[in-house]
């Protein structure tokens, strides 16, 4: 068990009986004698990707949900279907493109991943901070009076990714690439 005072970002918790991972927590500290400490619990659905939004005590305890996380490597994609490998047992995990998601655009061969399992059933992706991706095309840089070339263009990465990069970054190379902001932070 686990108090809502001690709940942080993608802390995964029961609430009432269906598993959910904690998306943002908000502490009100209580401006009168007596009131008590409440937490504001935002949190998805790990298996429908529903939002919930609750209020609550900061003394009251949330389960902790049951949830299998499995070390994988991305292997391919088909159509609609992402292909996973497990790394300890070397078997392939599916997942549709709906439990992808989003992770979908920073998925390159190889890339260690790990998949969350709830009732044996994968439900969500977890991606690295930081990824590596190769620049496959860049528009022209724009040279400004006065520029000392620290300027920035847009690039489409092998994902199909579109992100901005500074102006010195030329087709071929590897940029990385923040997962949670979508933003490019220099090469690789």
């Amino acid at each position: 068990m686990v108090s809502a005072n001690d709940l942080k970002r993608r802390s995964m918790i029961m609430i009432e009986g269906e598993p959910y991972q904690v998306t943002e927590v908000t502490i009100s500290l209580p401006s009168a004698r007596g009131a008590s400490t409440m937490v504001r619990v935002k949190a998805r659905h790990m298996v429908n990707g529903m939002m919930c939004d609750k209020n609550v005590k900061a003394a009251e305890k949330f389960q902790e949900a049951n949830i299998d996380i499995v070390e994988a490597n991305f292997s391919y994609k088909d159509g609609g279907t992402f292909y996973f490998m497990n790394q300890s047992t070397y078997e392939t995990i599916e997942l549709s493109k709906e439990v992808v998601g989003d992770a979908a655009r920073y998925l390159i061969e190889e890339l260690p991943v790990k998949i969350l399992m709830y009732k044996e059933v994968a439900v969500s992706l977890e991606l690295p901070v930081i990824v590596h991706l190769k620049v496959v095309e860049t528009e022209i840089a724009s040279q400004q009076a006065g520029s000392a070339g620290g300027g920035m263009k847009t690039a489409i990465l092998e994902t199909g990714l579109s992100v901005k990069v500074p102006n010195y970054i030329a087709p071929g190379e590897k940029v990385r690439v923040n997962t949670e902001t979508g933003e490019s932070s220099g090469r690789a």
